[in-house]
């Protein structure tokens, strides 16, 4: 590379349509090359990160719905138990034989392996194989590549692209310079230039970092007012695909993209919605969790996930018609506590059990036992995003648990009073309005602590009914 290069606007995403004419329609081969359960279990005993216990069958078809999403062409699933992986190569050589010829029989073009490969071991099994070879870090980032929509989104997947990218010091810094979306896995290794490759990428980091402040300052600011109104955030979160944006269209009449595939949302969108009594709160929708998401992503989107770490109430959604449903359950829980949110705080977070209308009716029978034994406060709420049953009922819950703080006030108003009227519409809630002999409106109003100086202020003669949660 010459000395043009060294101006790092030069490294810009294009187009998510011309990535799709290079991937779509490319023949892959997914394999998982998953330990034992009795390897597995050995790691897990020992503390290992390596023990995921979850079904090869549900981890096999979850890496080929990943593969799927940047719309390349799933020729066949593999699944290869193996009992330690190799150092050189991951999974054993006889296996790698076996591979290679399924491959040229195939007439395959990419080799997606479902583990987090070395920097060696991606390139050993790119020999072997004569093929180009993706891991799941790979493939997760070039789905977070052409999915982020914003500038703090896409600012975000690059530096967790970059910083993976710099670990493959094979790698070259050639496929930012093509003008299409994503990050170029699917294209040629560019073998060459190896120390200005590791400059530059080090540059563009610097640069992207610096950029990223000024976008969290703007976000920032953005919450600072958000603050001033104040509304309460309700924050969704879940295991990709669960059906977050789905409840949250029906939530808020939005048009945010649900389609059934992993990774539909990679950008944080809020929303403000009312609760049942006319309550204003800010609805939050976040990217889904996965099994063994990059951690270099946890960090990356730490910031896009300022919603969840601050907000008022975390809907923690879930898909129970899927039969990994609690293994998925358990993937989310340990993110959020990476993130600092106690799962186990159930005056703030809810378990909505999403796809209702899925269910076989033995296995919904079920799950209601299951939820009519639980405590009152830990219980889950079944609902379907998609018919809109049990929505009701989780706003009303959604409800109760902002006014946790809140306390109710009973007020008078004459017939004129039309300006403070308005104010209690607008800023607290009206539970109760009924009109008094002398033809003058008595109201029960909840309001939030930060705004019951103001109420009082407005209404001196209010009198205190009841603090909520007390």
């Amino acid at each position: 590379m010459g000395n043009d290069h060294s101006s790092s606007d030069r490294f810009t995403v294009g187009s998510e349509d011309a990535t799709k004419d290079i991937s779509t329609g490319t023949r892959t081969l997914v394999i998982g090359p998953y330990l034992t359960s009795r390897a597995a279990s050995r790691r897990a005993a020992s503390g290992s990160p390596e023990s995921n216990l979850r079904d090869f069958d549900a981890r096999l078809d979850e890496a080929s719905g990943l593969a799927a999403a940047i719309d390349i062409v799933v020729v066949s699933a593999l699944m290869i138990p193996i009992a330690a992986p190799r150092p050189a190569t991951f999974i054993g050589t006889g296996k790698i034989e076996e591979l290679h010829a399924y491959v040229d029989a195939e007439d395959i073009s990419l080799v997606v392996v479902d583990c987090a490969l070395s920097p060696v071991q991606q390139r050993n099994l790119e020999r072997a194989l004569g093929v180009k070879v993706i891991d799941r870090t790979g493939l997760i980032l070039e789905i977070f590549g052409r999915r982020a929509r914003t500038k703090e989104g896409t600012l975000q997947v690059e530096l967790a692209h970059l910083s993976y990218q710099k670990s493959r010091l094979v790698r070259s810094w050639t496929h930012l310079e093509r003008q299409r979306g994503g990050f170029g896995f699917l294209g040629g290794p560019g073998e060459t230039q190896i120390e200005a490759d590791r400059r530059l990428i080090q540059e563009r980091m610097i640069k992207i970092e610096r950029d990223l402040e000024s976008v969290k300052r703007t976000r920032g600011l953005h919450r600072k007012g958000r603050d001033r109104a104040p509304y309460p955030v309700v924050a969704l979160v879940g295991y990709t695909n669960a059906g977050k944006s789905t409840l949250f269209n029906r939530l808020t009449a939005a048009d945010v993209l649900a389609e059934n595939m992993l990774f539909a949302t990679l950008d944080p969108t809020a929303r403000v919605t009312k609760l049942p009594h006319g309550a204003p709160i800010i609805l939050s929708d976040t990217v889904g969790f996965i099994s063994d998401l990059p951690t270099m992503l946890v960090a990356a989107f730490r910031a896009t996930l300022e919603d969840v770490i601050s907000a008022d109430v975390i809907l923690h959604v879930r898909d129970v018609s899927h039969g990994d449903t609690e293994a998925q359950a358990a993937d989310v829980v340990t993110i959020l506590r990476d993130l600092g949110v106690d799962p186990d705080d159930h005056t703030r977070l809810v378990e909505v059990w999403n796809k209702a209308d899925l269910l076989p009716s033995d296995e919904r029978i079920k799950l209601e036992g299951l939820v009519g034994h639980r405590p009152t406060a830990e219980r889950p709420v079944l609902v379907s995003a998609v018919t809109g049953e049990g929505v009701d009922g989780l706003l009303a819950l959604v409800e109760r648990r902002v006014a946790r703080a809140s306390s109710v006030y009973s007020v008078a108003l004459g017939p004129a009073d039309g300006r403070l009227m308005n104010w209690l519409y607008e800023d607290a809630e009206v539970l109760e309005r009924r009109m008094t002999d002398d033809g003058r409106y008595r109201l029960a109003v909840r309001v939030l602590p930060e705004k019951e100086t103001r109420l009082l202020r407005r209404f001196p003669d209010a009198k205190l009914i009841r603090k909520e949660g007390s």
